[in-house]
């Protein structure tokens, strides 16, 4: 692609420069795992959407700017450069935004986005199952034809922000006689239903990053099925290309961490033990970057996020453990203090969630390579 950005886009990423200059919080806010964490992040994606920020390749009726690929891409680098907030609703904004703008009905459309773009609603996945993780395939919870609607049953686990979270989306088997990958049903559900119950996942640390939801007998209306019956994985397939391929993990994040890590070795005298490994982080960084920008080049030209979205999963979730390592060992205990220790921590989830990197690599083998498939 041409990387000599013209005049408009130049001032589209000038002015979300500016923006978050004067408006990002001179402070850390509470960690969206806890209750008042949770509030103060939904008062920011407030502050965000009121200007226009918060959902930027949206079109303007849903809170969007109509910006493009591109554009969004260059705002996630400003917007992780500035030090913003994580996003509490990334699992709606980047994951079932996208599902609802390729499957959805132009009611759900207008129903869910603006105020998921606000985050008056916050989304969480209900995905994985005690025996269906990385094989959601396998999953077991059940939807059963009932009048206007659906009953749901099964119970749900790992699901992140669903602790504090306002609804839910993910598949359920509504064809008993189905197994694996047909059969499936893609619903949202209001996780403050008559039926439902969320119970908190406390980490390491104490905090509910993660819930378990269980669903009984739960009523979910036609309407709030996404694409058609029996047809969810291949609606899912949507959900997981995006988590995997490109808008959850935007470059911006890996780019500012990157730099920060490359100050930090300066600062620190430039030990030449961990300059190979800085170094490796700093060129991954824009390598990945790169290769976003290709991406979006396909997509502007009419091309779909495919099955090659595991080798873009694979590679920003090992550049962001390195990333994390190499800043412990250059920083010894005072990463302890500084938020790396932090980062190191969330960075070990990365080769697990959206799929694990072992998965990924049979995805790339079979899919991409051609390789055949080995016994199991």
């Amino acid at each position: 692609m041409d990387l000599d950005l013209d005049a408009a886009t130049i001032a589209f990423r000038d002015e979300a420069r500016d923006w978050l200059r004067s408006n990002v919080p001179d402070r850390r806010l509470a960690s969206f795992d806890t209750a008042a964490g949770f509030a103060e992040h939904r008062e920011w994606e407030a502050r965000l959407a009121d200007a226009r920020w918060s959902v930027v390749s949206w079109p303007a009726e849903f809170g969007g700017r109509d910006a493009s690929l591109l554009e969004w891409v260059l705002f996630e680098e400003e917007y992780y450069a500035a030090g913003a907030p994580l996003r509490v609703n990334q699992n709606g904004i980047f994951m079932l935004a996208p599902t609802l703008f390729s499957h959805g009905t132009e009611e759900q459309r207008r129903r869910i986005l603006p105020k998921m773009a606000r985050s008056e609603e916050v989304w969480a996945q209900a995905w994985s199952e005690p025996e269906a993780g990385s094989d959601i395939a396998a999953l077991r919870s059940t939807a059963t034809r009932t009048d206007g609607g659906w009953l749901l049953n099964g119970q749900k686990t790992w699901s992140s922000r669903a602790a504090f979270a306002d609804h839910a989306f993910g598949l359920f088997r509504s064809d008993p006689a189905s197994s694996r990958h047909k059969g499936l049903t893609y619903f949202m559900a209001d996780l403050r239903a008559e039926g439902v119950t969320v119970r908190p996942i406390p980490q390491l640390d104490g905090e509910p990053g993660f819930a378990e939801m269980f669903f009984d007998d739960v009523f979910v209306s036609d309407v709030d099925v996404i694409g058609a019956v029996g047809e969810g994985w291949k609606v899912a397939m949507t959900t997981a290309n995006n988590e995997r391929g490109l808008s959850l993990r935007s470059p911006g994040r890996f780019l500012a961490a990157a730099d920060r890590l490359v100050e930090e070795w300066d600062r620190h005298g430039r030990p030449r033990e961990v300059a190979d490994r800085v170094a490796d982080a700093w060129i991954g960084a824009r390598a990945y970057q790169l290769y976003t920008f290709g991406t979006v080049t396909r997509l502007a030209e009419g091309g779909q996020l495919g099955p090659e979205s595991s080798v873009n999963k694979l590679f920003w979730s090992q550049l962001d453990v390195a990333l994390h390592e190499t800043a412990l060992d250059l920083l010894g205990p005072e990463a302890e203090v500084d938020g790396w220790s932090d980062g190191w921590l969330f960075s070990l989830a990365g080769p697990i969630y959206g799929g694990t990197d072992q998965i990924q690599r049979t995805t790339v083998a079979e899919r991409l390579l051609g390789l055949p498939r080995g016994d199991r």
